[in-house]
């Protein structure tokens, strides 16, 4: 981790801490000042700012690629560049280097017309990596030595759900009951007591093959690429069964493929007319409250969005001008905090949908009754048979055998849906 980023990261935790420790000075039922609210607001905004910061520096750390020292020295050339860019740089640095850059014709014309009045002997024919007949044509194009890929997150579900592995794929029976509405009766002496029955249900979680669709790479590829091709699409064979799985288990039919959390889990509370994309602090107590609170106790209860959802309601105060949302900061020697709605962890599933008109973008409850079954191991297969052979390719692909259900009678997980209109 760089100097900076560590440098960021301090200043982020200290920026947290205050603002927790402003959150932290009133109760739910007393009004924060108006002092303490603007300095509030002030903290979360440098923390945003902050927050910026950190990605754009992660993002060149990044391109540090480990080992490679030629990554490592164009960052030290790029450091000396912006460096030479200061008040510091004398004229004739800053000439010799346009010069250098690209002879006379690449120098400023006060530069040339210094050198002039200097009597300076005129320069001709200067080579030139920048003109092929003045030395171009010996310089070979150079690419970075790292494959740049364009991420998109795809988690969530994985993070929130009860995750099991077994050794078949046959189905597997979860017996449910669901006997909250019974309850006993006063009988006096001698009476008989009343039949009462209860009833059992089978909830079944069953398993599916995903594939990663195949990719064939041709020999030449193989053997001429600068980057380490067969590595970056074993990555990338895990990559896309990790998305068209997490996107199953939170918005799958049931039919032919696991049924998803929010298709499984019902509406808690729906918004108010004029609420398509947007949502209230009172909505939120609401869905809160939507969920028995045997399970609102579980130490894993919290809400899982979109990360388009999250920041619609960063902003939003409860009736005593507190943020309903708390940054988190790091773990550290004395401890830290992860980011908190209303009090609650918070889950980020990109999969989930954003708001819209009748959409069910937030859930809350105890999301562990989610369950993930995998069947053993993802597989790898590198294929060299004939089929890939005689077209001069090595063929991969990757499988795995897995599948997701909502294993709940109860209504352990509800959803905050938006208004129709």
């Amino acid at each position: 981790m760089s100097a900076k980023l560590i440098q960021l990261r301090a200043q982020r935790d200290a920026k947290a801490k205050e603002a927790h420790a402003i959150n932290n000075k009133y109760s739910a039922d007393v009004r924060m000042t108006g002092a303490d609210a603007s300095a509030l607001d002030a903290l979360l905004n440098e923390v945003e700012s902050i927050d910026a910061e950190i990605a754009r520096e992660n993002r060149l750390v990044a391109a540090a690629f480990d080992g490679d020292e030629a990554a490592q020295q164009d960052i030290a050339l790029n450091a000396a560049v912006q460096a030479g860019r200061g008040n510091s740089q004398s004229d004739e640095s800053r000439a010799m280097r346009a010069f250098l850059s690209g002879g006379i014709a690449h120098m400023q014309a006060e530069d040339r017309a210094r050198m002039a009045a200097r009597q300076t002997p005129d320069i001709r024919n200067a080579m030139s990596t920048t003109t092929n007949s003045e030395g171009g044509f010996t310089v070979a194009i150079e690419y970075y030595r790292e494959l740049e890929i364009a991420m998109k997150a795809y988690g969530g579900m994985r993070q929130a759900a009860k995750v099991i592995r077994t050794a078949t794929g046959a189905t597997m029976n979860f017996p449910t009951t669901d006997p909250t509405a019974e309850e006993g009766e006063i009988v006096g002496q001698n009476t008989t007591a009343t039949l009462g029955e209860t009833t059992f249900a089978n909830i079944a979680l069953d398993v599916y093959k995903y594939s990663s669709k195949r990719i064939a790479l041709p020999f030449e590829l193989i053997q001429d690429s600068f980057i380490d091709i067969e590595s970056y699409v074993r990555t990338l064979l895990a990559m896309r069964l990790g998305r068209i799985t997490n996107k199953h288990y939170q918005i799958g039919t049931g039919t032919g493929q696991p049924r998803g959390l929010s298709v499984a889990a019902t509406t808690g509370r729906t918004g108010t007319s004029g609420q398509t994309t947007s949502v209230t602090y009172d909505d939120l107590v609401f869905l809160e409250h939507s969920v028995d609170p045997v399970y609102r106790a579980m130490p894993d209860c919290g809400y899982i969005m979109n990360d388009a959802t999250l920041g619609a309601i960063r902003r939003i105060k409860d009736t005593q001008g507190r943020p309903i949302f708390v940054p988190g900061y790091e773990v550290g020697v004395h401890g830290g905090a992860p980011d908190r709605l209303l009090g609650r962890p918070i889950t980020i599933d990109q999969y989930m949908p954003v708001m819209a008109a009748n959409a069910k973008s937030i859930g809350f409850g105890h999301l562990s009754q989610y369950v993930i079954r995998d069947v053993m191991d993802l597989t790898l297969f590198r294929m060299t048979d004939s089929a890939f052979t005689l077209l001069g390719q090595v063929g991969f692909v990757a499988f795995m055998r897995t599948g997701g259900n909502f294993i709940d009678v109860g209504g352990a997980v509800k959803f905050y849906a938006n208004s129709a209109t």
